[in-house]
Order: C-alpha cells, then sequence, then structure tokens
C-alpha cells in the first residue's frame, strides 16, 4: 500500500505546495487517499516517526492553511463521493459527502439530482427516490471560490454571500467521522456529544476516552472564523467546524440541504458615493426576511474593473459602470412568488431614493443568465484585483495584495469604514474593497506596488486587528487563521486564551503534527522540546 500511496515529494507535485494566500511551502512526501482505511494508514506511518501532516482541499484558501511547514501533505482531492443521502421525520433531507467534493461539484449533482447511488443503502435509495419527485434544493453556503472542498470549508467555517440571511457552513453540518492523530477514529452527530459547561468527553471507535477541558473564552455572537469554537453546554461538533486542520483530519461530513426559493432576484445598485450605499445598506437590513445577501464593492475596485474590461478578453462582456459611480451594492432576494419580489424591488427602490441614490443605476436579474451576469461581475471584481498584482510582482516579485477579513457588530460598520479610510489616506496606499457589508465584513485589499509600500500594508493590518479587536470584532470572519494571522489570535483573545486553545489541541494531538504551524507558531526545533 505505500509505495502507491505515501509518495516522495517531486516535480510533479511541487503545486502542492502553495494555496492562493501565495505562499509557498515545503514537504518530503504527499498522498491522495480515496478512503477513510488509507488516512488511518497514513497517520499511523507518519505519527510512529513524528512526521507532521497538513490536509489539502482544493487550496482555495487565502490563510495557507493547506501550505505545508515540512513533512507530509494529505490532499483529500480523490476523496470526492456523495455516499448516501437521508430523509428526517420533518421531510428535510441529508447527504453524506467524502471532504474531497469540491462546491461546484456538489451544487451539480444537487441541481441535477444525479447521484451515483449504486452502492448506498436501501435506505438511502429510498430517500433519493423520494428526493427525485421533491422541488429544486440547494446547499446555502456560497464562497466565492467554488473550487473549495467541503473539508476545506468546514475546516475554516466558510460562509460566502448568502450567510447574511442563511449563516455560515455550522449551521448546516449534522454529523462528521474524524480521523485522530493517533490513528483512532470517531463520529460525532449534532445532538448527542453536549459539553457540561466547560467540559466534555469523546470516546473513540477503538475505546479510547478523551477527557475534554474547553477554554474559558468567550466566542464571539458575529461572523467568526477565528479560533476555536466555544461556549458553555455546547455541541461538541461545533469544536472541529473552524479548527484549521489542527485538531483531526476529516474523513466524512453529512450536511443539510434547503427547499430553493421559487424566486430568486440580484439587484446590483450603484451610487455616486460611499456614504450614500452604506446608508441603503442600513435601510434595508431594516427588512431582511427575504433578503439573502447583500454585498459592497467600492469605487477603487469598480475602477478596476473598468479598467480590465477596456483591454478585452476575460472581461470584454462585462455591462458599463457609469464613471461617475463610486460604489455598488448587491441584493439578493428569495421569496415564493414572482408578485413578492415586485412588491420587495419597489420597496429597494424607494429605500434607494431614501439614501440619496438613483435608481436609474440599477440591474435587476430576474432570470438565471441575467443572475449568472451578476454573479460574473460579482467574481470579476476580485479577479481583476488579482490580475493587478500579477502584473505589479513582475517588477517586485516578492509582493502579493495583503486582503483583510475582519468584521464588526453593526453598530460600529460606520466606524469601521471611517478607520479603514482614514488610515489609507493617511499612508496612501492604494486599495480596493469590497465584501459581505450586510455582516459588517468587508475585505479591504491592500495592494502595494513595491515591497516598503508591502512592509506598510503588513504594520496597517495589525493596527486594524488591534482596533477591530477591542469593539469586540474578529480578526478572521471566513477564511480562518492558518498560518498567515495566527499572531492576531493573541491580539483579539489575549495571550492566556491562545495558550487554552494550544492546550486543548494537545489532547487531540500531543505531538502537533496536524495543520503545524496553523492558529499558532511554529519554529523549527521547537518538536524537540515537547
Amino acid at each position: 500500500m505505500d509505495k502507491n500511496l505515501i509518495r516522495a515529494m517531486a516535480e510533479e507535485y511541487t503545486e502542492f505546495l502553495r494555496d492562493e494566500s501565495r505562499m509557498v511551502g515545503k514537504a518530503e512526501s504527499i498522498s491522495f487517499p480515496q478512503c477513510e482505511k488509507e488516512m488511518v494508514h497514513i497517520v499511523k506511518k507518519m505519527v510512529d516517526r513524528q512526521i507532521p501532516i497538513t490536509l489539502q482541499g482544493g487550496r482555495t484558501g487565502l490563510a495557507a492553511g493547506a501550505v505545508p511547514l515540512k513533512g507530509h501533505v494529505m490532499n483529500t482531492s480523490r476523496m470526492d463521493k456523495i455516499v448516501g443521502m437521508r430523509k428526517d421525520d420533518q421531510g428535510s433531507y441529508y447527504l453524506r459527502l467524502q471532504p474531497g467534493i469540491t462546491l461546484s461539484q456538489l451544487r451539480k449533482k444537487i441541481e441535477m439530482k444525479a447521484f451515483d447511488h449504486h452502492d448506498w443503502k436501501v435506505d438511502d435509495k429510498k430517500a433519493y427516490i423520494e428526493f427525485c419527485e421533491e422541488p429544486e434544493y440547494f446547499f446555502s453556503p456560497d464562497p466565492t471560490e467554488a473550487s473549495a472542498t467541503l473539508g476545506g470549508m468546514v475546516a475554516c467555517n466558510a460562509s460566502g454571500a448568502r450567510s447574511y440571511h442563511y449563516g455560515s457552513i455550522r449551521s448546516y453540518v449534522t454529523s462528521l467521522r474524524l480521523v485522530l492523530a493517533n490513528g483512532d477514529t470517531v463520529e460525532i452527530k449534532r445532538g448527542t456529544i453536549i459539553a457540561k459547561g466547560r467540559e466534555a468527553e469523546l470516546m473513540t471507535e477503538q475505546g479510547n476516552l478523551l477527557k475534554l477541558k474547553l477554554p474559558q473564552y468567550q466566542s464571539p455572537s458575529i461572523k467568526n472564523a477565528s479560533g476555536y469554537y466555544v461556549a458553555d453546554d455546547m455541541d461538541v461538533i461545533d469544536l472541529f467546524i473552524g479548527s484549521d486542520g489542527t485538531l483531526a483530519i476529516i474523513s466524512e461530513i453529512e450536511v443539510k440541504l434547503l427547499k430553493m426559493p421559487p424566486v430568486v432576484w440580484g439587484i446590483s445598485c450603484f451610487f455616486t458615493q460611499e456614504a450614500l450605499a452604506v446608508n441603503f445598506v442600513k435601510e434595508i437590513r431594516k427588512k431582511t426576511d427575504k433578503v439573502a445577501s447583500i454585498e459592497y464593492f467600492d469605487g477603487d475596485a469598480l475602477e478596476i474593473l473598468r479598467v480590465q474590461k477596456k483591454k478585452g478578453l476575460t472581461f470584454a462582456n462585462l455591462p458599463d459602470i457609469s464613471p461617475e459611480m463610486k460604489a455598488a451594492v448587491y441584493v439578493e432576494i428569495h421569496v415564493e412568488t414572482t408578485q413578492e419580489a415586485i412588491e420587495l424591488l419597489k420597496l429597494l427602490k424607494k429605500k434607494i431614493k431614501k439614501a440619496d441614490g438613483d435608481t436609474k443605476h440599477t440591474w435587476v436579474a430576474r432570470v438565471d443568465v441575467d443572475r449568472d451576469r451578476l454573479l460574473f461581475f460579482r467574481h470579476a471584481i476580485p479577479e481583476s484585483v488579482n490580475m493587478l498584482i500579477d502584473e505589479r510582482k513582475k517588477d517586485c516579485p516578492t509582493i502579493t495584495k495583503l486582503g483583510t477579513d475582519m468584521a464588526v457588530p453593526d453598530e460600529f460598520l460606520d466606524w469601521v469604514i471611517n478607520v479603514y479610510r482614514e488610515k489609507l489616506k493617511a499612508k496612501g496606499i492604494r486599495s480596493a474593497v469590497w465584501g459581505h457589508i450586510g455582516d459588517n465584513h468587508l475585505h479591504v485589499n491592500l495592494l502595494p506596488r513595491n515591497e516598503k509600500e508591502y512592509e506598510l500594508g503588513k504594520e496597517i493590518y495589525a493596527e486594524w486587528a488591534s482596533e477591530i479587536s477591542k469593539v469586540g470584532g474578529v480578526v478572521s470572519a471566513e477564511h480562518g487563521v492558518g498560518k498567515l494571522k495566527y499572531q492576531f489570535l493573541e491580539t483579539m483573545y489575549g495571550s492566556a486564551a491562545v495558550e487554552q486553545m494550544r492546550s486543548l489541541k494537545q489532547i487531540f494531538d500531543p505531538l502537533e503534527i496536524l495543520g503545524r504551524g496553523n492558529l499558532f507558531s511554529f519554529t523549527e526545533g521547537q518538536e524537540e522540546k515537547k
């Protein structure tokens, strides 16, 4: 088994030393398991030699969580099957998945209701037959990069635009199968293992009992992907969601599906000033029950897109954006009838006027082809920024963009935008801002032109992390901490809380071989001190 399963890190695998963070690591070996049994075999081989394991899925992460510092890379991309389905007493449907299936694959299979069910159990096949007779269903988490794997999404508690209404992936994970750092396995179903205060017990399938002492800090109630989720009397399954691959290896996931609303419209609204767009956002947040997402793009982001559009090629077919427009807000509504959508559109137009905007500069997508066009617009802006940075890297290869992932409570939306703008103006560094403004979660992308501006950008990032933490904000709202933001965990929670997190990890992983460098700093030689 070893000969084909565990392979030396050769030139053909160099792409697996990096992810979308642009950080490049190193490793001595790599594997592509296709089942839990192979995962267990690999883990036991590595732990015997005290070789660290870095877990990978689609490598779409922006925090370098999938970048190895050394040791072994376990890539789950070949574990991409849907292995079963069930229907509960309330008529809800659930899918069991391997961690390597991508979001785009999952969406397509759900849309087409096309699952390879030949090896499923009888009850699963029965649920599938009933599912095929139902109206359309969907999986609500929707990060921008649809090539993300479900395992990676669980590892960072992914969310996306629709999290404004539907929440993060945590709300839809109902069961996990896990491989621990010693090769033991465990299955956790939501509602079955509940902590008593901040203590819990977990029995592996091999009969080993883990007594957990959960950290004492309070996890923020806002959108959050910063460190371990903990709470009094919590469901222990939530500890592993957002744990950045540091506690266990996910071998199977069960997720809940939702009924697709009959009518889904997308509306892009453009404004001549950022303040008007923010006023509009605050107005529509008063009407939230049918609004699935509220996204934002600032004037700098729109201008970068205009420049790329003029160059032709990829973005040539995008609609023109009037040059006087300095901000855009995208709203997606999910309703039951077309008449309800029309009434909600009328309400949104009233709120545009109330915010001193102009309804003439509005795009409405009522059918799939138009929604796909607006979705392309939403994805084109980050891609345009990446193209800009790639051009600059030709002159200065060491730079990259620095994208924030911070969020604040509702009452601090105006405050945090002012904090961003004042600092950017004072330092004179170019930026582009977009993101999930409905959740007060904006990605400020710092765009350095040289090494000096790159270092300045890192200083600005650290200052923002400190200021935002002081008002109850989070340093990572959806991308996770990985290897790039571990220092900000202490900024957010304090050193004592970080030590409590690390102590919890050591219960599962005494040698710290899983996800080494994620969440916690790790230097060469540190393992000899353990």
